[in-house]
């Protein structure tokens, strides 16, 4: 199973870039890494495009994920998000006229899932920056069934991603697997409408056990201590420089991203990609400040010494 052309350019960069802003922790890695299709991915929806971004870059297989409709309503975009193996899903919200939509893009699920591809749908069919199970939509059910009746040996993943923050940098993502249901876990002989409501019933439940849930912040940043504590006390000197090195970057794309998105669910996902994009600009700058300054292969340790940097301070960010 291949993915497209510009899901393979991205996806490696994205694979490198991506420790660069986040402490990324799963617990069988290893699993995750191995997946093979046919499979469907159901996950909780918290943090925008990132949540996609995140599990493509840690499976090896490629991913089509389901994405909300509107954004494929230009042409153009259209185009990109299709390279990029995104599929539009279509809610109420957005108008009944395009739901009939959503018939062509389950059909060409069901065709990935022939050739044992893996797709992405994220359950709650909204992304709301909190930290909380929502309600389930009907769309994860109705296309598993439709795929076990086209006989498909369809396996559905649970998945759930839990953050420590949506706005500050450095922030700690944690990923946890559920149990895998099957078409065997449905009695073949009861009406659709019966087995649509258990599989949500299944699916949430799961999805529950693997969602951190609280409203209370103090209670969000115990949970996270955790996955804070270090086996070596970190070095402030290189903190501070890292912090040092990459504000010249950090603090005007944050600054472009908050006049955009800052009361959308998409400023963290916005403020992540737009480093991903400009950060090789970045590097090339202080190549270009060090090889008119040394002359040589100086323009070289730019390319290593800031990334480590930015990975140190990364890595040992306490919040």
């Amino acid at each position: 199973m291949t993915g497209s052309l510009l899901f393979k350019l991205l996806q490696t960069p994205a694979k490198w870039a991506l420790p660069l802003y986040t402490k990324i922790l799963v617990a069988d890695t290893q699993r995750l890494k191995s997946l093979k299709g046919p499979l469907l991915l159901a996950v909780n929806h918290p943090n925008s495009f990132l949540d996609a971004i995140i599990l493509s870059t840690l499976i090896k297989q490629p991913v089509h994920s389901l994405a909300r409709g509107d954004a494929f309503k230009n042409r153009w975009a259209n185009f990109i998000l299709r390279q990029m193996n995104m599929l539009p899903v279509y809610r109420l919200r957005e108008g009944a006229a395009h739901l009939h939509h959503n018939y062509s893009t389950f059909d060409l699920c069901r065709e990935l899932f022939q050739r044992n591809g893996i797709v992405l749908i994220f359950s709650e069919g909204r992304c709301i920056n909190e930290w909380k199970l929502r309600p389930l939509m009907k769309g994860t059910a109705r296309l598993s069934f439709s795929s076990w009746e086209a006989g498909i040996p369809l396996t559905v993943l649970p998945i759930g991603i839990n953050y420590d923050s949506f706005h500050r940098f450095g922030k700690t993502i944690e990923i946890k697997i559920g149990e895998p249901i099957n078409a065997t876990s449905f009695d073949s002989t009861e009406p659709n409408g019966n087995n649509i409501l258990e599989f949500n019933r299944k699916l949430y439940h799961s999805l529950k056990s693997l969602v951190f849930e609280s409203e209370d912040s103090g209670t969000i940043k115990n949970y996270f201590q955790q996955y804070q504590k270090l086996t070596h006390k970190p070095i402030r000197w290189m903190i501070s420089l890292g912090k040092l090195l990459h504000l010249p970057l950090y603090i005007p794309m944050k600054r472009l991203v908050k006049r955009s998105a800052l009361l959308t669910e998409h400023y963290d996902s916005a403020l992540v990609g737009l480093l991903f994009l400009s950060y090789p600009i970045y590097l090339m700058i202080w190549a270009f400040l060090f090889w008119s300054l040394l002359g040589g292969c100086s323009f070289l340790i730019p390319f290593v010494t800031l990334p480590l940097f930015g990975r140190y301070v990364v890595k040992h960010s306490t919040h």
